[in-house]
Formats: C-alpha cells, structure tokens, sequence
C-alpha cells in the first residue's frame, strides 16, 4: 500500500477502502457542506502570505486546491493524505481546474518529510486519525520552518455533536455491532478534550499553542440527507454490506432522528470543533 501504510496504522485501511471511496463519491456534497471551514483557512492563508502550505489530511483535495488558488503567483500548497483513492481525486480535480497543487500519498506521522520546509500547516478535519499524536505532530514539527504556524480544525466531543452522532443512536437497535466511539481515538471526536490536545501538542515541541472553540452553522439541501446517511458515518460504513431488507430498516429507523434538524428543504446544524493554533519555535 506505499507509503500510507508504513506505520502499521489500521486507518490506512479504512481509508484505502470503503471510507475512502465512500469520501470520494460524496465529495462535491462534503466541500459544499464544509464550505465555511475552508473559507475560513484560506483567509489564514491569505493573510500569513506563506511561501509553502502544507494541507494534512487533505482527503479529496477541496481546501488544498483553494489554498492554492488564493496562493497563486506567490506560494505553493502540498496536500498529503493517506488514502489512495481520495487523492487520486484531488489530483484529478487539480488537473480539470488547471490549478498547480501538489498531493503526497503518505502517513504524515511517519513519512520522511524534507526539514524546515513548511511556513505554514493547516487542516480540516485531518489530523484526528493518527495512532500516535504526539509522534505525528512532532513529524510534522520537523518539517515546519521555525517560527512556522499550524491552524488546525477538529471536532469538539461527541455531546456537542449531536448531529453528527444522531444515526448511531437511532439505528443502534437494529445494528447491534455497530462500534462504540473511542473519545481518545483515532477517530473523529478523539481531539474533543482540550486539555488533551494541549497536551499532545506542547508533547511534540509545538509553543503558543491557543485552543478556540468555533461553532460554525453548516447546511445542505435536505435532498442529500439520504445520500449521508448511506455513506457517511459508523452507521453509513456498515451498511455498506446490509442486504437491502436491513439497509431499509436502518434507514427507515434513522431518517426521523433527523427531523429536528431539517426545515424549508435545508438540512441545517452547527459543527461544534476546535479552531486549534501553535507555532513552531525553531532551533
């Protein structure tokens, strides 16, 4: 599996699979959803002038190639991920917008980065999977310039989460081995703990380290709810191989938990995460 897989770490089979491809065929609905997130570090990215970004977890390529253009004529944006099938996408979708990014197909804890190469290193929802943190942050500490800035969004925990959370709930009575969640990780909530991540970070070497909570409205049209549901998600993972009476039933039990969030032919929440930010103090 390349480079990707060199830790040993089971996310890279996660997301070489059917998380990955799920990612991909979801991904026009996903950037439009996540649309404020990536506004958001671009307008870091403007601002900061860097001469090199690095985009970790860049998954289909969406904010890499907008740091990009923001970019153009004055700094370069490098998107590593671990999973094949997702970058593959990004490169594709670099290549139809004539857009000059460049994508690394590694495991950012492990991969052997040159030194002292980024200025800059953001991430959207990326940095939340990796089996060592503090080992990956310290990796990616090395290849940061001195002085360099890291601007990182994660997930608050599951509870300020409930959309996020709403389908495991309601289909858990139907999908008995559906995995619980582990707060402290890999996964999706495992930077909830602020303390943790703090931590974690200060662990690896980073300094000025500030950690913000960023309540973002979010919204999709109430036409892609079902697609969601039947992708994304523990619930959407497994019943990827449900025979069609069961993938009825789960669905049928999960589309009510959402009505709470549905109006007007929109679906609309808030995602509750973590704007987190530290600096590298160089040699």
């Amino acid at each position: 599996m390349t480079a990707a897989a060199e830790s040993g770490n089971p996310q890279a089979d996660r997301w070489n699979g059917v998380a990955g491809r799920n990612w991909v065929a979801a991904q026009a609905m996903l950037d439009a959803l996540f649309a404020p997130l990536q506004a958001r570090l671009v307008e870091v990215a403007r601002a900061e002038a860097p001469a090199h970004v690095l985009d970790i977890g860049c998954g289909t390529g969406g904010t890499t190639l907008a740091v990009a253009r923001a970019l153009a004529g004055s700094g370069r944006c490098t998107g590593i991920d671990i999973s094949a099938p997702m970058l593959e996408a990004a490169r594709a979708g670099a290549a139809e917008a004539g857009v000059d990014a460049a994508f690394v197909l590694a495991d950012a804890q492990v991969h052997d980065f040159p030194p002292a190469q980024y200025d800059l290193l953001l991430s959207r929802f990326g940095v939340m999977f990796f089996a060592d943190p503090v080992a990956a942050f310290g990796n990616l500490r090395r290849a940061a310039r001195g002085g360099a800035r890291m601007l990182l969004h994660a997930w608050r925990d599951a509870a300020a989460n409930p959309f996020m959370t709403a389908a495991e709930r309601a289909a858990a009575p139907h999908l008995p081995d559906l995995p619980p969640r582990q707060p402290d990780g890999p996964g999706q909530f495992a930077f909830g703990d602020e303390g943790r991540v703090r931590g974690l970070l200060a662990d690896s070497g980073w300094t000025k380290i500030e950690i913000r909570p960023l309540d973002l409205p979010l919204s999709m049209p109430e036409a892609h709810l079902e697609s969601y549901l039947n992708r994304l998600g523990p619930v959407g993972a497994m019943l990827q191989d449900a025979d069609p009476e069961l993938r009825q039933r789960v669905l049928a039990a999960v589309r009510p938990a959402f009505a709470p969030f549905v109006a007007d032919g929109q679906v609309r929440f808030t995602a509750a995460c973590w704007e987190i930010e530290a600096r590298n103090p160089g040699r």
